[in-house]
This record gives structure tokens, sequence and C-alpha cells, in this order.
């Protein structure tokens, strides 16, 4: 696993969970450059998916990514039923799966893993009729309207995050459109379904629903092009710091994916 980046002065601070992601745009602007180094060495690897953030000319506003600090999470699962229960998903179903590793020791520790959103992402050209895409904004989503059930996608993500709906979707109240990329509710039968990091909430200023759904705060959304991560408690973190200074490393990246999803590791994991 390859350790992160440079780090930029800064201190965490705690606002109110209303306007976390708000703060993106204005908090840490300083560091913004050297935040934009971890995004351009991703992107070097790449085959063109994405990175156009470092070159000139406008790009886009943000370039979203995870951070989960291990060190904090003790695998109640609460970020996975969050999600569950925003996504509308059948118990099979668990967009962001809670694994237990083992650790140097031979003990064992909880690991979320939901989609690595990334720059690379395999799933994006095997699809036959192109229903992965990958926005300017580094996520990886499905068109739900587009997707005929391939599964070619479920078998070239390398960390098993798609799943298969092989039931008629439930009936759900209080949706006054159609399923989305961006908020694929309810999945439709036969469709392939994923964690979005609950796209449709981040160009208002919300956290997904995992974030907010974790009582310890381990799950941060950070941005790499205003250098910013916060968590569901109000925690938030100049990201380039944050990442150099607790050695983040990223899930399976000699795979050549370059994952968006860092993690901070506390007790000896090493995620291989």
């Amino acid at each position: 696993m390859r350790k992160t980046g440079a780090g930029v002065a800064g201190k965490g601070h705690t606002l109110s969970r209303r306007n976390l992601l708000a703060t993106l745009g204005i908090a840490a602007a300083g560091g913004s450059a050297i935040a934009l180094g971890f995004l351009n060495d991703d992107a070097e690897a790449t085959t063109g998916q994405g990175g156009t953030n470092g070159k000139k000319g406008k790009g886009p506003e943000h370039a979203w990514c995870m951070v989960i600090d291990l060190r904090s999470c003790d695998g109640c699962k609460a970020c996975t039923i969050a999600c569950q229960q925003r996504h509308k998903l059948p118990e099979e179903q668990t967009w962001i799966k809670v694994y237990s590793m083992e650790d140097s020791t031979g003990g064992t520790y909880p690991m979320p893993r939901p989609c690595m959103m990334c720059e690379n992402p395999p799933c994006l050209s095997v699809c036959p009729v192109s229903a992965t895409f990958r926005t300017d904004e580094g996520l990886v989503l499905v068109d739900p309207n587009t997707c005929v059930g391939s599964r070619a996608c479920m078998a070239a993500c390398p960390y098993e995050a798609r799943y298969f709906n092989w039931n008629e979707p439930k009936p759900v109240t209080m949706m006054p459109f159609p399923p989305t990329p961006q908020m694929p509710v309810p999945q439709q039968k036969g469709t392939v379904g994923k964690c979005v990091l609950c796209a449709d909430r981040l160009p208002y200023g919300e956290l997904p629903a995992c974030v907010t759904g974790c009582p310890m705060g381990v799950m941060y959304v950070g941005d790499l092009i205003t250098d910013v991560a916060v968590n569901g408690l109000g925690d938030v973190k100049v990201l380039s710091e944050f990442l150099k200074e607790n050695d983040a490393v990223r899930f399976k990246e000699e795979l050549g994916t370059n994952p968006r999803v860092y993690y901070i590791r506390g007790h000896g994991q090493d995620l291989s």
C-alpha cells in the first residue's frame, strides 16, 4: 500500500451538522494546490478516465473522495443500515459492507468497504451498454434506465462492491421522481446497484447517509480540490494534512484502480 502525499498547515474544528459540506468551498483554501497533488498523482496512472482538475482551463468544482478512520470503527454497521434505509435496499444488499479483517497480531478489526470511486474503474470499460460512467467530480455511477443487467461490471470490480437485484423492488412512497444515477431508488429488478456516495445530496452541501449515520465519526467525505474532509460529528479536517500525518493508504491500489477511498490504520492493519 502506498502512503499518501504532503500536508498543509491547519487545524480541525467543529461546525453544525446542517452546513458541514457547505464549508468545503471556503475552509483551508490555501491547501487546495497541495490536495490537487493527490488527484494528479492518481490521474497520471490512469488511462484518461479523469484527472482534468490539474490541467489548464476551468475544471469541476469538486473532486470527491472518502476517508475511513479505522481507529474509531467498532463494527456496529450503522453505516450499512443508514445506506440501506436511505436507498430502500433489501437486507441482502449492502452497498457498504463491513468486513472482519485480520491484523498483524492475529486479531480482527472491522473494515467498512463502500464503492472505491476509482480513478480508473475496471467496471466502466466492460459495460456493454455504457450504463456505468464516471462524473467530472469523480463519482462512478450506474444509469438504472440503461443497465441491462449483464453483470460484467460485477465480475470486473475487484472490491465486490456491486449488487444485482434479482427481485421486484418493494413499493416506495414519497418518491416524486423516477430512479436516477444519483438516486437509484427503487433499484429495478434485473439491474446492478452500488454505493453512489449519496450523489444527490452533495450538490446541496449535505453529507452522505453513511457519514451522518456513523455514531463514531469514522467516515469522512472529502474534496481533493478544496482540501477539506468532514465527518458526521462535525469534525472538519485539512484533507492533505489528515492523510499524511496518519499514513493513509488505499485498498488494493496495486491493481491500478486508483481508488478515491483512503483508510487510516491504527492497530496493525495491512488491508491486504
